[in-house]
């Protein structure tokens, strides 16, 4: 079956000339600080990508041990990690209940730029999850109370119908967070920065966590 042009063509000469005068000029140091590193890439992608710079892809894993992944949005990052808020009755949320690991990825298109880290996973604390939870736009925070996540849907009026529901119960007041609703930190073992150079020799430095501190190594394309 032809991909009827779905899939790229493989860079030819000229695109990898473009590519090197894009990443004239940049380093990739080692040592250091891998978040610092991070918040400075992630300021840069916020400047450069179309939108939702946070974005990421968050994989877990379930019961019988299949990889899950799906994107969702990082909503802060510091010394402890990175973190996130779902539904915790979600697919994610039951899959990170049962193994507190799991591993995220961000691409950056235009800065040729990925991250990656992997490690294990906390909850927040009641008071960060309220924090955060009353920044939300009240729209959003009446979905979380109408939404059972990953759930089966017997149609799209029930959801609006529980929507409508939730909306006549807390009407403009302010919305209380759900039991069911929180966030997620991932502590990282391990984050590796990726930066893409010319005919497929890209640049990848990892960072692992060795007590307080971090070592850090570089590794072949």
């Amino acid at each position: 079956m032809k991909d009827h042009g779905l899939i790229p063509a493989t860079p030819a000469e000229e695109d990898y000339a473009r590519a090197a005068a894009r990443a004239e000029g940049v380093a990739l140091a080692a040592g250091g600080e891998p978040i610092a590193l991070f918040q400075q890439w992630l300021a840069e992608a916020n400047t450069t990508e179309k939108d939702l710079a946070n974005a990421m892809a968050l994989a877990s894993v379930d019961a019988d041990g299949l990889p899950d992944c799906r994107m969702v949005l990082l909503k802060g990052v510091d010394a402890r990690g990175f973190t996130f808020y779902t539904n915790t009755e979600s697919a994610k949320g039951e899959q990170l209940a049962a193994n507190s690991r799991a591993a995220l990825c961000f691409h950056w298109k235009q800065l040729g730029r990925q991250v990656r880290a992997r490690g294990p996973v906390e909850s927040v604390s009641a008071e960060e999850a309220d924090a955060y939870f009353a920044t939300r736009a009240h729209s959003a925070q009446i979905g979380a109370w109408a939404s059972d996540q990953s759930r089966p849907l017997e149609g799209p009026r029930v959801l609006e119908r529980r929507i409508a529901e939730a909306g006549v119960k807390f009407g403009l007041r302010k919305v209380p967070r759900p039991p069911h609703w929180s966030g997620y930190r991932l502590l990282p073992a391990s984050i590796e920065f990726w930066r893409e150079r010319p005919f497929r020799l890209h640049q990848r430095l990892l960072f692992e966590r060795r007590g307080e501190g971090w070592s850090t190594r570089r590794l072949f394309p």
